[in-house]
């Protein structure tokens, strides 16, 4: 089945060489050369990903995530030249699902692609819902709720959560967490997983500065607690 990606890029020579690139690879691709016709395209038709340039004509790509994320789940790529690790986490805190600096091999692109796509599609045979105290990880619905109220996370996010907590009370070493979740060898930074586990905290946890669902172990990584809720009223 033809899986359709829209380009927010204005770099047209660029937009179309990655266009023809994934169409071999069975993607259709829409492209969007600023910000707000960007929004418009996701707002009128249905995509199975975004790929976002930062630096874009009117809005930045940052401003566009965070819009995209007030209203979709979809998976996000941000693409941009600048590759310093504080605009890596900040399009992370935003809700991007990956990021990756330009230049850019076009197959690692795909191979980028296909990773988030596959974290979004259908549940692993694992069981139906997870349940922690009043956290409940519905794993075919891929949603979570605490005390039956829902609590957003980027698709990435969940995943990430889903490892953690089938590994319940074991300690998780960051690389073992990039490994299992992203199900590629792509290259990623230290930090990536530490800013996906704030934000998951501040999803779940009743006080995200004094976290009693995913703990910090330091030096060592991160564990699910087993139990978590054994003083609420």
């Amino acid at each position: 089945m033809t899986q359709h990606v829209l380009m927010i890029e204005d770099d047209a020579r660029l937009a179309a060489m990655v266009a023809e690139y994934l169409a071999g690879a069975g993607f259709e691709t829409a492209i969007a050369g600023a910000g707000e016709a960007g929004l418009a395209r996701l707002a009128r038709d249905d995509f199975d990903a975004v790929l976002l340039d930062v630096m874009l004509p009117d809005l930045d790509g940052f401003e566009v995530c965070r819009r995209i994320r007030a209203t979709s789940d979809v998976p996000v790529v941000m693409l941009t030249a600048r590759g310093e690790e504080t605009d890596r986490i900040v399009g992370l805190e935003l809700g991007a699902d990956d990021y990756l600096p330009k230049p850019f091999n076009p197959r690692e692109l795909l191979a980028r692609l296909r990773a988030v796509l596959r974290r979004r599609g259908p549940a692993r045979e694992r069981g139906n819902v997870l349940r922690y105290g009043r956290l409940a990880i519905d794993l075919d619905r891929r949603a979570v709720t605490v005390d039956d109220e829902p609590r957003p996370l980027t698709g990435y996010q969940f995943d990430l959560l889903c490892v953690l907590a089938e590994h319940a009370g074991r300690v998780l070493s960051r690389d073992f967490l990039m490994e299992r979740v992203r199900g590629d060898n792509l290259e990623s930074f230290d930090r990536s997983i530490d800013v996906h586990v704030s934000r998951i905290r501040a999803a779940i946890e009743d006080d995200p500065r004094h976290p009693r669902r995913v703990l910090t172990v330091r030096g060592a990584g991160y564990v699910f607690a087993r139990r978590q809720d054994e003083d609420d009223g």
